[in-house]
C-alpha cells in the first residue's frame, strides 16, 4: 500500500499477474498497446497510463476490459521512451522525475493517436480514460482538444489543473476517500468550480473508504471489503462511456 510520506501513493503493490490479450504497435514516434473487440467497431478510447507506464499489467487490463465492452483500447507511451517510474527509485528524486514528464504536454502524441485511430482503425467517436498522472491529463484533455467526445479521470492529480474548469465534453471524476495524494478538500473545491463555470455534463463520485489506485489495483483479492467499489468504480466508467459515446 501507499506510504503517506511518498508524494505519489501509485503503489503497484498490488500489481496484476498479466498479459493482455492485445499487441504492441508502432504509431509514428510512439510505442503503443491497441485491443480490438471482435466485432467491428467505430468507438475508441484513449487509456492514459498513470507514472509506471504504458507497459504496467494493471493499465492493459482496464484496456482489454474496455475492449471487452466493444471499444478499441490504445494505450500509447505517453513518456515517448522515457522510463516510466519504478517501485524501486529514490521517492526524493521524485519532483525532479516529473518535470520531464508534464501531464499537460501530450497535445502532440494525442494527435498522432487521433490520426492512427481515426485512418487505421476507423474510428469516429473517440473518448480518453486516465489514471494519476492519466488522469490530470484528461482533465487537460477535456479543457482543451476538440476532437474527444468524453473523459473519466480517475484519482487525477488535481493540483495540475486547478485553476481551470470550463470542460469542453463531458467528464466523470473518480475519486477514493482516502486518498492521501488527492485530500477531500480539495475535491470539494473543484466541484464548486465545476458548478461556476462548466457548461457540459459532468460527475464527481468520491468512493467510501478506497485509497488512491483503487480502480486499476487488484486489491479485492487483499481487502474483500474493497471488491464492491472497485466493481462499481469500472461499472461507472463503462457506463459513462456508453451514455456519452
Amino acid at each position: 500500500m501507499a506510504n503517506e510520506s511518498r508524494p505519489c501513493p501509485c503503489d503497484i503493490g498490488d500489481r496484476f499477474d498479466y498479459g493482455g490479450r492485445g499487441q504492441e504497435v508502432q504509431v509514428e514516434h510512439i510505442k503503443a498497446y491497441v485491443s480490438k473487440p471482435s466485432a467491428s467497431t467505430d468507438k475508441a478510447v484513449i487509456v492514459i497510463h498513470d507514472i509506471f507506464g504504458w507497459q504496467l499489467p494493471n493499465t492493459r487490463y482496464m484496456a482489454d476490459m474496455l475492449t471487452a465492452n466493444g471499444y478499441i483500447a490504445i494505450c500509447p507511451d505517453f513518456f515517448v521512451g522515457q522510463e516510466a517510474w519504478k517501485p524501486s527509485n529514490d521517492w526524493a528524486s521524485f519532483d525532479g522525475w516529473l518535470k520531464t514528464r508534464d501531464a499537460s504536454k501530450i497535445d502532440k502524441e494525442v494527435d498522432v493517436i487521433l490520426k492512427y485511430l481515426k485512418e487505421q482503425c476507423g474510428a469516429k467517436k473517440i473518448g480518453v480514460i486516465g489514471f494519476c498522472w492519466g488522469g490530470a491529463a484528461v482533465q487537460h484533455l477535456m479543457l482543451k482538444n476538440p476532437h474527444l467526445k468524453t473523459g473519466v479521470s480517475l484519482y487525477g492529480v488535481i493540483r495540475f489543473f486547478d485553476d481551470r474548469s470550463s470542460l469542453l465534453h463531458p467528464t466523470f471524476f473518480i475519486f477514493a476517500e482516502k486518498d492521501d495524494h488527492i485530500p477531500l478538500e480539495q475535491v470539494t473545491l473543484l466541484e464548486q468550480k465545476l458548478k461556476q463555470n462548466c457548461k457540459v455534463d459532468y460527475e464527481v463520485k468520491i468512493y467510501p473508504g478506497q485509497t488512491h489506485g483503487f480502480v486499476h489495483r487488484k486489491r479485492e483479492d487483499i481487502n474483500p471489503q474493497d471488491k464492491p467499489y472497485i466493481e462499481e468504480g469500472r461499472k461507472d466508467m463503462i457506463n459513462w462511456l456508453n451514455k456519452y459515446m
